[in-house]
């Protein structure tokens, strides 16, 4: 049913990965039967279908394109080795080249990344939402960014356009891209979680368990529409220690539970196939100013999600870190 090729293009040390499909709605309805099956092992009400993208840029979402479809795929650019265990700081990216670099000019892009902080003066958490120019039509940039508030210590969101133009992003990036078309997409509703693992991470054991030999990849967006979840925030300034382990990153982290409605953006692949990928990454904003990196939800007795979400044809690794590591993912 699914069959991988791995390519190489261009100077940026790219590595692309594609999955062949020949029935598009066919696959996606066996794809939602496996989700659904692996879901109820981990939540206690499950609905799984195929359902025409909602329009996004309708709330609660409010993105700058109205869909999900259209040549997805996924790129993981850079990496946590460029923030730990001592920053990189030179390592910066623009979501305007890395949509020619996926070879999507134009593309939308969400997803997880950080913050560029040569351009903010500080660290942050990023929340990418970019409709990529293309000729005839500017940039349109939706972002969010969230760090430490000076003030008071806790979560200050804001939306990156209000103070900044265009569209870089620091050091890492995990981004789904698409040309942001209406279409079919696999909706999941789940309610009361039983199990001990996060949505993400629930969907990604599923097709990690039902597809052992293949590497799968998954993008979108989802809402925790009742409930709270626990995030983190990264501090202001870089760590001038190096971050050794995973306790030093965690004690270094600034940990938050923030309260629904929560919008996520989501990136996941099931297997690694030995690109140094990054196996799931979430990142959040709300209407009520909090957001960041999604970890899970703390109120699994009455937590509710709303998800949309697609397969990607096509993998991209971008800038691999020479030297790698497992802290901090």
């Amino acid at each position: 049913m699914v069959m991988c090729s791995f390519f190489t293009a261009h100077d940026t040390f790219t590595i692309m990965w594609q999955i062949m499909q020949s029935n598009v709605h066919g696959w996606l309805v066996v794809f939602f039967a496996v989700l659904a099956s692996g879901l109820n092992n981990n939540f206690a009400d499950v609905q799984v279908g195929v359902v025409d993208c909602p329009d996004l840029t309708q709330e609660p979402f409010g993105f700058p394109v109205k869909g999900l479809c259209g040549n997805p795929r996924i790129t993981d650019v850079g990496g946590v080795p460029n923030l730990i265990p001592l920053v990189q700081k030179h390592k910066e990216y623009d979501m305007n080249v890395v949509s020619k670099e996926v070879e999507l000019p134009g593309a939308f892009m969400l997803g997880a990344a950080a913050a560029p902080s040569r351009v903010i003066g500080m660290n942050a958490e990023f929340m990418p939402l970019v409709h990529t120019e293309t000729e005839g039509r500017p940039a349109v940039n939706g972002s969010y960014f969230s760090s430490v508030n000076p003030a008071d210590g806790q979560c200050l969101q804001q939306k990156y356009s209000d103070t900044f133009p265009d569209c870089p992003f620091g050091l890492m990036g995990n981004l789904y891209a698409c040309e942001g078309k209406p279409g079919k997409v696999i909706e999941v509703r789940v309610k009361r979680r039983t199990g001990e693992d996060s949505l993400v991470s629930a969907m990604r054991k599923t097709l990690e368990v039902h597809y052992p030999d293949k590497s799968l990849a998954l993008g979108g967006t989802f809402v925790i529409q009742k409930g709270k979840a626990k995030i983190h925030v990264m501090p202001r300034e870089f760590s001038v220690c190096p971050l050794n382990t995973d306790d030093d990153v965690n004690h270094w982290l600034k940990h938050y539970e923030i309260k629904a409605p929560i919008i996520c953006l989501s990136v996941l692949v099931s297997r690694d196939p030995g690109l140094d990928l990054r196996m799931e990454h979430t990142h959040c904003f709300s209407d009520h100013g909090e957001g960041g990196h999604y970890y899970i939800d703390t109120t699994p007795d009455t937590v509710e999600y709303l998800g949309y979400f697609l397969p990607a044809e096509y993998v991209y690794r971008i800038d691999r870190p020479q030297e790698s590591h497992a802290i901090g993912r």
